[in-house]
């Protein structure tokens, strides 16, 4: 049995339950200033794919097209209108105004001239994904790239500690340990847990969260997150459980909650939520063990003074 203590980091719930632009010249080529063209920096594809359309795809490496269709301004990926100026320089639509009609690396008037051979080679363009460091090994065109990256898999998880909005992203097992070292969580074994929440002088808090903890068990981490906040006007008291893993991996996994005392008992199940959807969404869709505060302090043995919630629960596999 383990003992939680409120930390003093207070979290407020919330309340639940193609492309226009004005005329361009276009240029039919991409001219270069002498300046900026260097033959040795010529992009050279590594291989052909066949389209089914009968057209050659080029496959190139990240590095070679970050600086080929990288914005000078953003240093985000440039997509259709893409902006030239007299020299050759490219930037995206959306920076043009951001540097006042004027070329960010020679200074000359930018004008209305569409690079259409930039956007052309990019719709032939093949390329892995950014994530392939982390495992994805798909190749997508230039142009569905951004849209698979935003749901691929093997894209970093975000920290799912509920007491700070940490900006610290990584895979599972970095974040396992920045979890332990930077948050001081604490981590069991075993797929049945045993906790009771504390917190001196409850009524005056009405939004918080207790601190996370994790439990490993049939090889994957599980995150039991425990809150307080406003159903309505209407103090209440959530335990959930969230999986470090993506949603189709959690659905694999049922898990159940029970609190009570004096002879009563309330008892939850469902299936653990992903850490990719954020601990506040789940809150507010109530998708958790729900105790009002009335009954959490009956639990706890009706004096209203301190909260002594014991929540038990147990993790099993869907066969």
């Amino acid at each position: 049995m383990t003992n939680f203590k409120l930390g003093k980091k207070q979290i407020h719930a919330s309340s639940s339950s193609g492309f226009q632009s004005e005329r361009m010249d276009e240029s039919p080529s991409l001219p270069m200033d002498s300046k900026s063209f260097n033959p040795k920096k010529q992009v050279q594809p590594l291989s052909k794919e066949k389209l089914p359309q009968g057209k050659s795809s080029l496959i190139l490496p990240n590095s070679d097209i970050d600086e080929l269709l990288e914005c000078p301004v953003c240093s985000n990926a440039m997509f259709p209108p893409i902006q030239q100026c007299p020299s050759g320089h490219t930037l995206c639509f959306s920076c043009k105004n951001k540097v006042n009609n004027k070329c960010p690396i020679c200074r000359k008037e930018i004008g209305n001239i569409r690079c259409l051979a930039l956007e052309k080679l990019a719709v032939s363009l093949h390329l892995p994904c950014s994530y392939h460091h982390l495992g994805c090994e798909e190749m997508f065109p230039y142009y569905s790239k951004l849209q698979h990256e935003t749901r691929c898999i093997y894209r970093p998880y975000t920290c799912p500690h509920p007491g700070s909005d940490c900006p610290f992203t990584s895979d599972s097992l970095a974040l396992l340990s920045h979890l332990r070292e930077r948050h001081k969580v604490d981590l069991q074994a075993g797929c049945t847990f045993n906790h009771r929440y504390v917190k001196q002088d409850p009524c005056s808090v009405d939004s918080c969260s207790w601190t996370l903890t994790l439990f490993n068990c049939f090889g994957h981490y599980f995150c039991l997150h425990f809150e307080a906040f406003l159903l309505g006007c209407e103090p209440v008291y959530m335990a959930f459980l969230r999986f470090m893993g993506e949603e189709l991996e959690a659905r694999r996994y049922n898990y159940c909650l029970e609190v009570g005392g004096h002879g009563r008992k309330l008892r939850w199940q469902g299936v653990p939520r992903s850490i990719r959807t954020h601990h506040r969404m789940v809150r507010d869709s109530h998708d958790g063990l729900i105790v009002h505060r009335s009954l959490a302090l009956y639990f706890s043995g009706g004096d209203q003074k301190e909260l002594k919630l014991r929540v038990s629960g147990r993790i099993w596999r869907e066969m």
